[in-house]
């Protein structure tokens, strides 16, 4: 959808994927609904973003999102990181407690890339499935 302000018409939409420090399998059903209600607040308000599709598995998170061109990225990432960290850590220490005894919840690489029309639908279904193929639910 080709959106607009002030000084610009855009069409941006990037498929981010963030992992969980060592890939530890704590986005149980609880810390994931906190999770989702963070980055949309996130993403909404602090970012001027709107996420089109968000979901995750045991170990990571896919976030498919619209940005306007004045975002940076690699900033965005960074605090996203750094504020669901921080939230996360302090509502759930006592779950988290065995897997992380440092103060690190993501780990220190993501994935980003650019989506096109061409390629949203297939973007979209593989977020939507991702839950689905885990073999380890929490």
């Amino acid at each position: 959808m080709i959106r607009s302000n002030r000084h610009s018409k855009y069409d941006l939409e990037y498929h981010l994927v963030v992992v969980t420090r060592y890939r530890h399998p704590v986005l149980n059903n609880e810390v994931t609904q906190r999770l989702i209600e963070i980055s949309h607040r996130l993403f909404k308000n602090d970012w001027n973003c709107i996420i089109s599709e968000i979901n995750t598995s045991a170990d990571h998170i896919h976030i498919l999102f619209e940005a306007p061109p004045q975002v940076q990225l690699s900033k965005l990432v960074n605090n996203f990181k750094t504020v669901t960290s921080r939230l996360i850590r302090k509502e759930f220490s006592g779950y988290l407690k065995p897997y992380y005894w440092k103060p690190y919840f993501w780990s220190m690489s993501y994935y980003i890339a650019t989506v096109s029309e061409r390629t949203h639908d297939s973007v979209v279904n593989y977020i939507m499935l991702q839950d689905k193929d885990d073999p380890n639910p929490t």
